[in-house]
C-alpha cells in the first residue's frame, strides 16, 4: 500500500526537496495534500505531477487562478481548517511552511499524521510546549529535519538526558568569517552569498549574523530536553560536521554528511525503511583539515543573547523571532546596516517595553500570535530603535 504524504510548504526549498525524493519512488507514495502561499505556477506543475487532490493556497490571486483552472479537485484558501479536509490519517507529513505561517497548521496537522517531520523553525522555538502536548496526545512520530537536529536526534533519540554531557552545534560562520577588510560594506547582496548552503535570504542573514545558531540552540534545548548549559557552538566553515555529541561515558560522537538538505529529509521520508541514499564518498580531504574556531562574540554579538533565554517555555522566543524578522527585513531593503541587526536587537529585548516577556508562560496559540503582531508592528513603527526606553 502506498504511504500517503502531505507537504506544508510544497513549493519552498524544503518542499521541492521532499517532492524530488518521493518523485523517485512514486509507486509506493501517494501525495495526498500540497499547500502553499503565492507560487501558483510551480504548485500547479505539482498538482498535475503527482495528481493531487486536495490544495490548500493561502494567497488570494493564486488560489483564484487555481481554482479556475482545476475544477475538479478541492482547492482551498485557508489553513485555518487543514486537520478537516483530511478524512484519514496521513503515514508522513513534512511540515516546511516558513515564518509564524508554519505554526498553526503544525498543530493542527499532528493528529492527522502517523509522522510529523518538522523544518519550520519558528513551530518549534516558539511554541513547542504546544507541538509537544499534541505530539503526545495523538502518539505521532515527531522527526527534526534542520541538519543539525536532525543530526543530534539520529545519535542519541535512544539516550536517556542524564547521559549527555555536552553537544556542540556547528556553524559555517557565514559569508563574512573571512572577511579581513573591516572597511568593505556588509550589504544584503553580499550577506545571502552563503558559502555553502543554497538557501533563501531570510536564513541566509540569519546564518550571517548567526542568529541562526541561537534559535538552533533553543529549538534542541526544547526537542532534547536539555539544559542550556549542555549546548556549545563551534565556527565550522566546511559545514560537514553537523553536531558533536559527548557524553558521560567518556565516547564522543561525530555526525558528519555533506550539505545536502536532503539526506535529513530523506531519512525523515523513509523512516525505519532502510533504504539506501546515494550519497558521496567520505571527503578525507576535508575530514583532514576540519577547522574548527571558537565563536567571536565582538564578531557575532548576536551570540551575547543566549544568556537572557529562560529556560522554561516563556513567550521571550517569539519576541526574538518577531524582531529578528522586522531587523532582517529592514537590512534587506536597506533602512538598517548589516551590525545594526544584531546591536538594534538588543537593545529592543533589553529595553522595559519587552523585558517583562522573559518571564511570562506559553499558555495557547492565541497568545503567541497576539505578541508576534504587537512586535512586529512596534519594530516596524521605529525609525530609531533607541527611543525604546
Amino acid at each position: 500500500m502506498k504511504k500517503k504524504i502531505a507537504i506544508l510548504g510544497s513549493t519552498g526549498s524544503i518542499g521541492k526537496q521532499t517532492l524530488e525524493i518521493i518523485r523517485n519512488d512514486k509507486k509506493n507514495f501517494k501525495v495526498i495534500l500540497l499547500t502553499a502561499n503565492k507560487n501558483h505556477f510551480l504548485l500547479s506543475k505539482q498538482i498535475k505531477e503527482f495528481n493531487v487532490k486536495n490544495v490548500i493556497v493561502t494567497n488570494k490571486k493564486s488560489f483564484l487562478i487555481l481554482k479556475k483552472k482545476f475544477k475538479k479537485i478541492n482547492i482551498i484558501n485557508s489553513l485555518e481548517n487543514i486537520d478537516k479536509i483530511l478524512k484519514f490519517k496521513l503515514d508522513y507529513t513534512m511540515s516546511s511552511i516558513s515564518g509564524f505561517e508554519g505554526l498553526k497548521p503544525t498543530i493542527k496537522i499532528i493528529k492527522k499524521t502517523k509522522i510529523i517531520a518538522i523544518a519550520n523553525k519558528e513551530s518549534i522555538i516558539c511554541g513547542w510546549n504546544l507541538i509537544k502536548k499534541e505530539i503526545d496526545k495523538y502518539k505521532t512520530k515527531f522527526i527534526p529535519v534542520d541538519s543539525e537536529h536532525f543530526s543530534i536526534w539520529s545519535v542519541i533519540k535512544n539516550n536517556s538526558p542524564r547521559e549527555i554531557k555536552e553537544i556542540i552545534i556547528t556553524a559555517s560562520g557565514g559569508p563574512f568569517f573571512n572577511l579581513k577588510n573591516n572597511k568593505i560594506k556588509k550589504t544584503p547582496k553580499l550577506a545571502i552569498n552563503h558559502p555553502n548552503w543554497k538557501m533563501g535570504k531570510k536564513i541566509s542573514i540569519d546564518s550571517a549574523t548567526l542568529m541562526n545558531k541561537v534559535f538552533e540552540v533553543i529549538e534542541a534545548k526544547k526537542i532534547f530536553n536539555l539544559d542550556f548549559k549542555k549546548f556549545n557552538i563551534l565556527i565550522h566553515p566546511k559545514s560537514y560536521i553537523h553536531s558533536i555529541i559527548r557524553f558521560n561515558n567518556g565516547l564522543i560522537k561525530i555526525v558528519a554528511h555533506e550539505t545536502d538538505m536532503k539526506i535529513p529529509i530523506f531519512n525523515s521520508i523513509y523512516y525505519k525503511l532502510n533504504k539506501n541514499y546515494r550519497c558521496k564518498k567520505i571527503n578525507i580531504n576535508i575530514l583532514n583539515n576540519l577547522n574548527f574556531n571558537k565563536v567571536d562574540p565582538k564578531k557575532y554579538p548576536t551570540i551575547k543573547i543566549l544568556k537572557y533565554i529562560p529556560n522554561k517555555n516563556t513567550l521571550f522566543e517569539t519576541l526574538l523571532v518577531s524582531i529578528n524578522d522586522e531587523l532582517v527585513e529592514m537590512f534587506l531593503k536597506n533602512r538598517i546596516s548589516f551590525d545594526e541587526i544584531s546591536t538594534k536587537m538588543n537593545q529592543i529585548i533589553n529595553s522595559k517595553l519587552f523585558r517583562k516577556y522573559r518571564l511570562k508562560k506559553v499558555n495557547n496559540l492565541a497568545q503567541i500570535e497576539k505578541l508576534n503582531e504587537f512586535v512586529r508592528l512596534k519594530t516596524k513603527s521605529l525609525s530609531v530603535i533607541s527611543d525604546i526606553k
